[in-house]
């Protein structure tokens, strides 16, 4: 749990904490232990993003707001009741579009081999630049390689592309499994159809989700239809929250994020409070606790 530091007053944000990490100096010097904001386009959307890089590790910043509320941090209160979560995201969901708009497929052509210095230049995005150490450790798993002396060259391959997400599939199937078990007693082809549907949050229908749908022999748009809404495994706020989605905002890239930072001492106030573990419960595919 972090402050961090709003233009009009400090916020409450809810972040794990990465796991130790023996991935060299680059990505310490690249993150600091605070961590740092950056907007970066939503993959699915290309809309403008927040996300969090906290040692190496990106995370996804999600809003939550109720109507009415405040939090007391000890003997001090933050009157804006909103809250910020980030959750851990899979650096190659956010790569991917840019990867795939660097290697100008056309028709046939497979498309160019480019640098990933070049390819972290996105125009009004400079937050990606801060992604070049990640970058660098996931790109072998979509893209193709070569080398040419000391300079790497890459370009996105849609067959590495498709056995990573069919990875993602196997691995949202047992964790949808293990979660609910309403799932168990569901036909295969159903939870594929809602694993499909989560997936769709992040990617694209074109080209990605057409070309699993087509690997799993499912109907895209058989798909899109039936699937419903899986909410297994998210965090909510009470069902009174006013509102509740991925942050999105213009933020100065590469900002730190303080971590103990204090507002002005205010009178503590005790009636209808609420401890903060009680404002939070699981979510299962059917909607009970």
């Amino acid at each position: 749990m972090a402050w961090c530091e709003g233009v009009e007053a400090p916020r409450l944000l809810i972040a794990p904490v990465p796991p130790i990490s023996n991935k060299g100096e680059d990505i310490i010097r690249n993150a600091n232990t605070e961590g740092c904001l950056l907007s970066l386009r939503h993959p699915q959307s290309g809309k403008p993003a927040c996300y969090l890089l906290r040692e190496g590790y990106l995370q996804e910043l999600h809003w939550f707001k109720q109507s009415y509320g405040s939090w007391f941090l000890g003997d001090y209160v933050c009157e804006d009741g909103s809250l910020y979560i980030s959750t851990p995201v899979d650096p190659i969901f956010v790569l991917l579009p840019i990867f795939e708009e660097a290697r100008m497929k056309k028709a046939s052509d497979q498309g160019v081999f480019r640098q990933l210095e070049e390819i972290l230049y996105v125009d009004g995005y400079p937050g990606y630049q801060h992604l070049f150490s990640v970058a660098k450790d996931t790109m072998n798993t979509v893209c193709e390689v070569k080398e040419i002396g000391s300079s790497k060259f890459i370009r996105l391959d849609n067959s590495r592309v498709l056995t990573w997400l069919c990875c993602k599939v196997q691995h949202l199937k047992a964790t949808l499994l293990e979660l609910d078990k309403n799932y168990t007693a569901q036909e295969e082809r159903k939870t594929l159809k809602d694993v499909i549907a989560i997936l769709g949050e992040y990617v694209k229908d074109e080209p990605w989700l057409t070309l699993l749908c087509g690997h799993l022999k499912l109907d895209i748009e058989e798909t899109r239809k039936e699937a419903t809404k899986t909410m297994t495994g998210q965090i909510f706020v009470e069902d009174n929250s006013e509102s509740c989605h991925t942050f999105q905002s213009k933020v100065e890239n590469g900002r730190s994020m303080p971590s103990n930072r204090r507002q002005s001492k205010r009178p503590k106030t005790e009636t209808n409070s609420q401890n903060i573990k009680d404002m939070f419960r699981k979510v299962t595919r059917k909607g009970t606790s």
